[in-house]
This record gives structure tokens, C-alpha cells and sequence, in this order.
């Protein structure tokens, strides 16, 4: 039996939503690279593994002491495609225009003492570019037909022939593309010096960072439930498991 040491990051989270907020804190990152163990995750953080076992034993215990996390392994998949929709896709569209906004007006008053804002604005644009289509494939092409493969599992009609084939096929892009965004999210942090405001920053400077932070806890929760529970889940409708 594994101990909680050598459970991957990405087992971790899975067995208890609570620890995302931990790995969160910590800078250990359980969606992209959530097949690692906690082990190897502490030792890339170069964090302590006792103080993050004590931290994840904490979270736990308050997380069942208010009992409101969804257990989105066993919930139906078409609840959770509404949570990820009505919940992180939304906050993706409304986000993405307000830091946008943000990167101009900082860049413009500050950009001459801290260049590093021009490769922010930079690459979030990027990642921004590559958000909206990415989004619209998942709600478009493969959210559709995993709520099919859903409801024929369940007896309820066919879930017909995907003009993609497999499941598996639209799925390994959108990993794909998580995994850009993971990585678009890294250069993020490492150029805004982790999201920490210079002295001289205005009000507008510390939202802008702010607005970051919260963007890519957002978005790394919104990918660890895609990438670690619905579309595993998906595939294992559509094999017949």
C-alpha cells in the first residue's frame, strides 16, 4: 500500500479536493505535472514533505468538518461539465478582458522602471489568444460528445459515430493545449517575480498582480478537473468500463 509520500500529486488530489489549495500555497503543481510523486514534487519546490503532509492533514480535517466539497468522481459527468462551464470558463471570459485592460495601463505608467511588465503583458497575451478557441473546442466538439457517451452508458439513446473517432483524439489536444497553458502560466510567474508588487507599485500595479494570481489558481483548477477527472472518465465510458 502507498504511503502519502509516494502517491502521485495528481492521486493526491484526487482523493481529496482539499489538497489544491496546499499544492496551491506551495508553487507544487498538480495539473500539468500532477504524475509525480509528492516526494519528488516537495523536493522540486524545495519545500519540506512534513510540513506539507501536516498541512494536507489540516486541510482535510477542516474540509470534513464543513462537508462542501463535491465529489466530482462519482457526480454525474454532466454536472460536472456545467461546473467547469458555469464556473471556470466563465471566469476565464470575464478575466481575460479586465487584465488585459490592467497590462495596458500599467505597462504605460511603469513599463519605463520595469520592463519585465512588457513580457508579462507579452505572454499572457499569448495565453489569452489560446484560450478563447480552446475553450470553444471543449464546448463545441468534446463537451457535447461526452454528455452522448454519457447518456448512452445510461441507456438513453447512441452516442454515434465522432466524426474525431476516439474520445481519446480530441482529448490528447486539449491536454496538449493545457499543457501550453501550463507553461505559459510558469513564465508568468517567474517574470513577474511571483506576483510581487515592487515598491513603487500603484494601486493598479498590485490589481494587475493580483488579478494574475488568482487567474492561475483558477486555471489550474479548472485543469486538474479535466485533465484528472473528466477525461479519464470520458475514456472509460466510451471503453465500456
Amino acid at each position: 500500500m502507498k504511503t502519502a509520500i509516494d502517491k502521485t500529486v495528481r492521486e493526491l488530489a484526487l482523493e481529496d479536493p482539499s489538497a489544491t489549495r496546499i499544492f496551491e500555497t506551495l508553487g507544487i503543481d498538480y495539473c500539468c505535472n500532477g504524475q509525480r510523486s509528492l516526494r519528488e514534487a516537495c523536493a522540486s519546490a524545495q519545500v519540506s514533505i512534513d510540513d506539507v503532509l501536516d498541512s494536507l492533514d489540516k486541510a482535510r480535517r477542516e474540509a470534513a468538518q464543513t462537508d462542501d466539497r463535491r465529489e466530482w468522481q462519482v457526480e454525474p459527468l454532466a454536472s460536472l461539465i456545467e461546473h467547469v462551464e458555469g464556473t471556470h470558463h466563465k471566469y476565464v471570459r470575464t478575466e481575460i478582458p479586465r487584465i488585459l485592460a490592467l497590462l495596458e495601463k500599467v505597462c504605460a505608467a511603469h513599463g519605463g522602471n520595469h520592463p519585465e511588465l512588457f513580457d508579462v503583458r507579452e505572454t499572457f497575451h499569448a495565453l489569452a489568444q489560446e484560450l478563447g478557441p480552446h475553450l470553444m473546442k471543449e464546448e463545441t466538439i468534446l463537451f457535447p460528445y461526452v454528455h452522448k457517451l454519457e447518456a448512452a452508458a445510461s441507456g438513453h439513446g447512441a452516442a454515434g459515430r465522432a466524426p474525431f473517432g476516439s474520445v481519446r483524439n480530441p482529448i490528447s489536444m486539449m491536454e496538449h493545449e493545457h499543457d501550453n497553458a501550463g507553461n505559459a502560466l510558469r513564465d508568468l510567474r517567474e517574470r513577474s517575480g511571483g506576483y510581487a508588487a515592487p515598491p513603487d507599485a500603484c494601486a493598479s500595479y498590485a490589481a494587475l498582480y493580483q488579478a494574475l494570481a488568482a487567474f492561475e489558481k483558477d486555471l489550474h483548477q479548472h485543469i486538474h478537473l479535466e485533465n484528472n477527472i473528466l477525461f479519464p472518465r470520458a475514456v472509460a465510458i466510451e471503453q465500456g468500463r
